[in-house]
C-alpha cells in the first residue's frame, strides 16, 4: 500500500519537472526584398495620394514610378504630369516647371484637356512658352525625353544588418557617361512611416552619408538612394519608396539573469525538487519502525 502511494506521489513529483516551459525562442529579423509594383499601380497609387493632399507622398510615389525600367512615352507624360501638378499644389514652381518641360521634350504637341484645372492650364502654357524662347533646351532629333536610363547605375551594397541606435554608413558610386547625375540623394523612412529625404555628398561620381542612429531601429531599416539630374527629376535609384532597401536590426539580448523567461521555468523546476523531498521525507517517516515522525522544514528561497 505505501509502494502505490510512493510511486503516486513520485509521479506527481516528476510531472512538476516534465511541465518546465522552454525559454522562448527570439525571432531574428529577415530583411526580405520587396517587389516592385508596375508603373500603372504606382500611378493610381499617387494619384490617390495626391487627391488626399498627401503631395510629398505622391511624389515619392512618382518618383518610383518615373525610374521603372520599360516606361513608354505615353507613361513619362504621365506621370510627369501628375508630378508638375503636386509640385504646382505645394508651390515648388521650378521643380514644377522642370516636369513640364521634361513633358515637352517628350511630345512638342502635349496638351492639357480643356477640363483640366486653368490654374495647372495656365502654368504649362507659361512653361511651354519660356521652353520654346529659350530654344527648347533638351531637345534631341529623336525626341529623347530626359529621365531615366540604363546606362545609369548606383554602385551601392546595403549591409545585411545592423545593431540598434547605430550609425550606418553610405558609400557608393554612379556609373554616368553622360555626366547627367549632378546629386544623390538618400530617404529613411522614419517612425511614423513617412521617408524623409537628405542629401549625401556627391563628389567625381562617388557618395557619401550615413542612417542617422535615430533611425537604426527594429525589425527593420528602409531606405532608398536616388541619382538627380540638375532640375531634381531622377535618373536611376536604388530601391524606391514602393520597394526600398532593408538592413535588419535584431532586439537588443537579455542577460539571462534578467530574463523573465529564465526564473519561470527555474522557480516551477525548483517547486518540483521540494515536492520530491517531500515524497521522500514522508515516506521514509511512514517506513520508520518507530512509526511517523515529524516531517522536517525545508525552506526554499527562489531567485538567489
Amino acid at each position: 500500500m505505501r509502494t502505490r502511494r510512493f510511486e503516486a506521489l513520485l509521479l506527481a513529483a516528476s510531472l512538476a519537472l516534465a511541465v518546465t516551459p522552454a525559454a522562448p525562442a527570439v525571432a531574428q529579423p529577415k530583411a526580405a526584398p520587396a517587389k516592385p509594383s508596375s508603373t500603372a499601380t504606382l500611378l493610381e497609387r499617387a494619384q490617390g495620394m495626391f487627391d488626399d493632399q498627401r503631395y510629398e507622398e505622391s511624389i515619392q510615389t512618382l518618383t518610383a514610378a518615373l525610374v521603372r525600367p520599360g516606361n513608354t512615352a505615353d507613361d513619362k507624360i504621365a506621370i510627369l504630369k501628375l508630378l508638375a501638378y503636386n509640385d504646382i499644389a505645394m508651390g515648388r514652381n521650378e521643380e514644377a516647371d522642370a516636369a513640364v518641360r521634361a513633358i515637352y521634350v517628350t511630345n512638342e504637341d502635349y496638351e492639357l484637356e480643356k477640363s483640366e484645372s486653368p490654374r495647372f492650364r495656365d502654368f504649362f502654357k507659361k512653361s511651354k512658352e519660356a521652353w520654346i524662347a529659350e530654344g527648347k533646351p533638351g531637345k534631341t532629333e529623336t525626341g529623347t525625353a530626359p529621365g531615366p536610363s540604363e546606362s545609369i547605375k548606383i554602385q551601392y551594397s546595403p549591409p545585411a544588418q545592423a545593431e540598434i541606435d547605430t550609425i550606418v554608413k553610405i558609400e557608393g558610386k554612379v556609373e554616368d557617361a553622360g555626366a547627367q547625375v549632378e546629386k544623390v540623394q538618400l530617404a529613411v523612412k522614419n517612425a511614423k512611416g513617412k521617408y524623409e529625404e537628405r542629401p549625401l555628398i556627391f563628389s567625381m561620381g562617388s557618395f557619401r552619408g550615413e542612417i542617422p542612429a535615430a533611425s537604426v531601429q527594429p525589425p527593420l531599416v528602409e531606405y532608398y538612394i536616388l541619382a538627380l539630374d540638375g532640375n531634381g527629376l531622377p535618373l536611376a535609384s536604388r530601391g524606391d519608396v514602393d520597394a526600398p532597401l532593408r538592413i535588419a536590426v535584431p532586439q537588443k539580448s537579455t542577460p539571462i539573469g534578467k530574463n523573465p523567461a529564465f526564473w519561470i521555468p527555474f522557480s516551477i523546476g525548483v517547486v518540483g525538487v521540494g515536492v520530491l523531498i517531500g515524497v521522500l521525507v514522508y515516506t521514509q517517516t511512514q517506513d520508520s519502525p518507530v512509526g511517523p515522525q515529524p516531517l522536517a522544514k525545508v525552506t526554499i528561497k527562489l531567485g538567489e
